[in-house]
């Protein structure tokens, strides 16, 4: 039996080139992923900031705020 894949969401902008790095990242490792532009949902951005992220892109994995394409802390926090 599988583990289930902890729920991973990335914030991302439309300009931003790492957020692209990341969503490859993702697909590449085979990984569900849910997409928020957070140009487009001010809600979303604000959450981003609250948890110390002043940029995109930023990986929410599980309950753990990633600020930016860390993948050291993405690979450590997907286990």
């Amino acid at each position: 039996m599988e583990k289930k894949q902890k729920k991973i969401v990335l914030f991302t902008s439309p300009s931003c080139k790492w957020c692209t790095v990341a969503k490859e990242y993702f697909k590449k490792n085979g990984y569900r992923f849910k997409t928020i532009d957070i140009t487009k949902d001010a809600k979303a951005a604000q959450d981003c900031e609250r948890h110390g992220c002043r940029g995109v892109p930023v990986v929410l994995i599980g309950s753990r705020w990633i600020c930016g394409f860390d993948q050291k802390a993405i690979e450590k926090a997907l286990g």
